[in-house]
C-alpha cells in the first residue's frame, strides 16, 4: 500500500480509516435484525410458512458461509478500500430491492445483503491488522459495540416506523439503506487518499524494489516457495476457525431461541422481549472490556467470556427463575467472545493478507455451523417436547468453544 505524501492526506487518512471502520461496523447487522420484528407483517402479507421465514433468516448466514472465502481474493485484486466501498454500495442495492413490491425481490436483496455483509466481516479485521496493527483488539472491541449498538436500534425501530402512517414493513426493511450511504460518501474519499502518488523516478525505482521485497516475503511460504501452505492443512488455522464458529453458534442460538426458551419457563413475552434487549447491551458491554483486555492478557481475555457463556447456559438448566441473570452473563460472554474471535485473525497472522485469509476460513466455518445449530436445536425441542435437552446441546457447543478458544489464544502463527 502506498503512503499518502503530502501534509493533508497523512493528517487526513487516520481520520477517514476509523470514520469508515466504525460506519462499516454500524452497517454490519442492522439490515439483518431488522427483519425478525417485522416477520409477523412480512408472513401475513407474502403469505410465507414457517420454513420459508425460517429460510429468510438463515438465508444471510449461508451467503456468509459461501462468500467469505471469496473476499480476500477480492481485496488482492481490486484493494481492501475498493472491496469495501463496493460492499456498502451493493448492501444499499440489496436494501433498496427487498423493500421494492415485487415478493422475488426479497429473496434477491436478502442474498446481495448477506454477500456484501460476508466482504465486511471478512476484511475489517485485515484492515485493523494493516493499518493500527497495536489497537486491534481496542478497535475490534469498539467496532464490535458499535455494531451491536446499530443492531439493536435498527430492530427496535422497525416496528414504530412499519406503523406509520402511510408506511408499512417495506419501508421499514428500506430505512437502513441510510446508513449504507453515508458509509459509502465516507469511503469514497478514501479511495482517492491511498490512491498512489507520483514520486521522482529514482525514489519510485527504490519504493518499487522495496516494497516488492516485503510483499514477497510476506507471500513466500515457509517450504521456500512463492506460495504459502493452505490454511486447510494448519492446525492453527482450524483451532480459530472452529473458534469462531462455535462461538457463533452461541449467538445466533441465543437471538433465535432465547425468548422462546424463557417463555417456556412461565416468563412473559414481553418480559422475554426486554431480556432480549439486555442481552444485546450487555453484549456491547462484553465486546468493550474484552476488547480493552486483549492487548494486556490476550489469552485470558480470549478465554474468560466462553467461560460466562458456559456459567450462563447451564445456571439456564439449573435455576430457569434466574432467567435475567444467565440473560446478563451470556451476553457478557457473547459479546466478549467476537471481539476475541475477530481478533485472532490478526494475531494468529504475520502480515494483513494472511489475515483476510484466515477471516475468510473462520467466518465461512462459522456461519455455516452458526446457520446450522439453531436449526437443530429446534429439532431437539419437537422430539423432546422441552428445552432441557436443546440446553444441554447449546451447552456442549460452548464447552467445545472453550477448548478451542484456549488451543486458539496461544502464542503461535499460522505460516
Amino acid at each position: 500500500m502506498s503512503l499518502p505524501t503530502t501534509a493533508p492526506a497523512r493528517m487526513l487518512r487516520p481520520a477517514l480509516l476509523l470514520a469508515g471502520i466504525f460506519l462499516l461496523a454500524a452497517n454490519m447487522r442492522g439490515a439483518l435484525t431488522v427483519v425478525s420484528p417485522l416477520m409477523g407483517e412480512i408472513r401475513a402479507d407474502l403469505d410465507i410458512g414457517s420454513a420459508g421465514a425460517s429460510a429468510l433468516i438463515s438465508l444471510p448466514l449461508l451467503c456468509f458461509a459461501a462468500v467469505s472465502p471469496l473476499a480476500p481474493k477480492l481485496a488482492r485484486r481490486f484493494g481492501t478500500e475498493a472491496t469495501l466501498t463496493s460492499a456498502l454500495v451493493l448492501l444499499m442495492v440489496g436494501i433498496v430491492l427487498r423493500s421494492l413490491p415485487l415478493a422475488a425481490l426479497l429473496w434477491v436483496g436478502t442474498v446481495l445483503i448477506g454477500s456484501a455483509i460476508a466482504c465486511i466481516n471478512v476484511l475489517l479485521p485485515s484492515l485493523l491488522k494493516r493499518d493500527f496493527p497495536d489497537r486491534v483488539g481496542s478497535l475490534t472491541g469498539a467496532y464490535n459495540g458499535v455494531q451491536s449498538a446499530f443492531a439493536a436500534l435498527a430492530a427496535g425501530f422497525a416496528v414504530p416506523i412499519a406503523g406509520l402512517p402511510g408506511s408499512g414493513w417495506r419501508l421499514a426493511l428500506g430505512f437502513t439503506a441510510a446508513i449504507a450511504l453515508i458509509g459509502i460518501a465516507v469511503m469514497l474519499p478514501q479511495l482517492r487518499v491511498n490512491a498512489p502518488q507520483p514520486a521522482p523516478e529514482g525514489a519510485r525505482r527504490t519504493e518499487v524494489s522495496t516494497t516488492v521485497g516485503h510483499e514477497a516475503g510476506a507471500t513466500q511460504g515457509s517450504d521456500g516457495g512463492g506460495r504459502r501452505p493452505s490454511l486447510l492443512r494448519s492446525a492453527v488455522a482450524w483451532q480459530v476457525a472452529l473458534f469462531m464458529g462455535l462461538q457463533s453458534c452461541v449467538f445466533y442460538s441465543m437471538v433465535t431461541w432465547w425468548p422462546t426458551i424463557e417463555h417456556s419457563y412461565g416468563i412473559s413475552t414481553s418480559v422475554a422481549g426486554v431480556h432480549a434487549a439486555v442481552f444485546q447491551a450487555t453484549g456491547i458491554v462484553g465486546s468493550l472490556v474484552t476488547g480493552a483486555a486483549l492487548k494486556r492478557a490476550p489469552r485470558p481475555a480470549t478465554v474468560t467470556p466462553v467461560v460466562f457463556s458456559v456459567i450462563g447456559v447451564f445456571g439456564m438448566v439449573m435455576f430457569p427463575a434466574a432467567a435475567i441473570v444467565w440473560t446478563i452473563v451470556i451476553g457478557l460472554g457473547a459479546g466478549g467472545c467476537i471481539v476475541a474471535a475477530l481478533a485472532l485473525f490478526s494475531a494468529r497472522t504475520r502480515d494483513h493478507h494472511r489475515a483476510a485469509e484466515l477471516s475468510g476460513m473462520g467466518q465461512s466455518v462459522g456461519y455455516l455451523l452458526a446457520a446450522a445449530l439453531p436449526p437443530t436445536l429446534g429439532f431437539l425441542h419437537d422430539a423432546t417436547h422441552g428445552w432441557q435437552v436443546p440446553l444441554l446441546a447449546l451447552g456442549g457447543t460452548i464447552v467445545l468453544a472453550l477448548v478451542f478458544a484456549a488451543l486458539g489464544s496461544r502464542d503461535r502463527v499460522v505460516e
